[in-house]
């Protein structure tokens, strides 16, 4: 409810925030709050930089952007034909983000490099140097990674201290998209999975995921200081004159790339004030607990089987629910032809019954899974347990 009084409250006010005379208060409640989750991270101070930005999908825009400028400032004004054939490298696990910005950008979907990963959807570190050396072997120029804490499906952490170690050695540029993964910097128990992060150069994280800030909420940040706005900036003389009579550092809309801008950060200052970053902390772990207790649950049941072994990283549970007719039988093509519709036909009959819903997908061989992710804090384990008595009620009797 926090959350939600402060985007009525910046409805109201009807806001823009690109210069500090229009949203003096948002302005400075965005700056201290960069300066906090750039301290989470592990940056030093006088590093913070950043913007909050309309989505997890333009924040990592944002980060390939500054990394293309970084290297290739000329870019700017010459355009992509004077610069040489670049590519970027992100696991085959990621957001499908990075395509859609090496799209945007002018860099081609072609020279997006995907990175194997193993059997829990984790980047392997020895599969991204080969890659890396290939392709400058064929001529081409490598200049950044992306390696991702918290992946959309399966909520894997990238090796981010092997993926900086590499980065390192061969002057990359390194993104971790924490996205999804972030919110676990506030957390004691858990904040050990994002080891590393604190060696990149750039991070989108996404309080409107785990930290279940409203729509929208995401932050890109930078360790390097006016990078962003040497990259974005172009000083229109009707909004960022040089001469106003106060430090005009504070009319960050030339950081950006868009022009009106909404004021998303007071529901997240307002919810920090009530919360606390301990209270955050309580509602993280509550979800992390709730995703072990589907684990076991899932291991105790003779229908169901896990998409891959092992404890859950995140609060992404992968699982199958296996038919009783289904059961015995070889299990060949014709099996998973068969298993591929299962899920389908059990989120069909939720839907038709307006009992649960929950969300399934393929994953490259792999059939149809179910994907329960768990990021309200108030489900209760008798809501889980619902939940999967729900899809056996409706799973038991479907016949291939």
């Amino acid at each position: 409810m926090v959350g939600l009084a402060g985007e009525w409250l910046t409805a109201t006010a009807n806001t823009n925030m690109f210069t500090y005379e229009i949203a003096p208060v948002f302005i400075i409640m965005e700056g201290l709050l960069i300066k906090k989750m750039h301290e989470l991270i592990g940056w030093r101070e006088n590093e913070a930089d950043g913007i909050f930005s309309p989505g997890g999908t333009i924040s990592n825009i944002y980060s390939v952007l500054a990394a293309r400028y970084k290297f290739y400032p000329f870019v700017k004004t010459k355009g992509m034909a004077a610069l040489p054939n670049i590519v970027l490298f992100t696991s085959e696990h990621s957001h499908y983000s990075f395509e859609k910005a090496s799209a945007v950008l002018g860099i081609g979907t072609e020279n997006v490099i995907t990175v194997k990963c193993d059997e829990r959807g984790k980047m392997i570190p020895s599969d991204l140097e080969e890659k890396i050396v290939k392709q400058k072997e064929m001529g081409h120029v490598p200049f950044y990674v992306n390696a991702t804490a918290g992946t959309t499906v399966y909520g894997a952490f990238d090796p981010l201290a092997k993926i900086a170690d590499i980065c390192e050695k061969y002057g990359l540029w390194m993104h971790v998209d924490a996205a999804w993964g972030g919110g676990l910097l506030l957390s004691k128990k858990h904040q050990f999975k994002m080891n590393g992060i604190e060696r990149a150069d750039s991070v989108t994280w996404n309080p409107h995921k785990m930290m279940s800030v409203p729509l929208q909420c995401s932050a890109i940040l930078f360790r390097e200081k006016g990078l962003l706005q040497a990259c974005n900036q172009f000083c229109a003389g009707y909004l960022f004159q040089p001469d106003k009579f106060y430090d005009v550092t504070y009319d960050t809309g030339d950081k950006t790339i868009q022009c009106g801008r909404h004021v998303d950060i007071f529901k997240l200052w307002l919810m920090w004030k009530a919360k606390g970053t301990c209270g955050f902390e309580l509602q993280i772990n509550k979800c992390l607990e709730n995703a072990d207790y589907v684990y076991k649950k899932l291991t105790c049941r003779e229908n169901f089987e896990l998409v891959f072994p092992g404890e859950p990283e995140h609060t992404n549970v992968c699982f199958w629910y296996i038919p009783p007719s289904l059961k015995g039988i070889s299990r060949d093509k014709e099996w998973n032809d068969k298993l591929h519709k299962v899920p389908a036909k059990i989120k069909a009959l939720m839907m038709e019954k307006g009992t649960v819903m929950v969300s399934y997908q393929p994953l490259k061989e792999k059939p149809n899974f179910f994907r329960i992710v768990l990021s309200n804090p108030a489900s209760k384990k008798s809501d889980i347990d619902f939940l999967l008595d729900e899809i056996e009620r409706l799973g038991h009797e479907l016949e291939f």
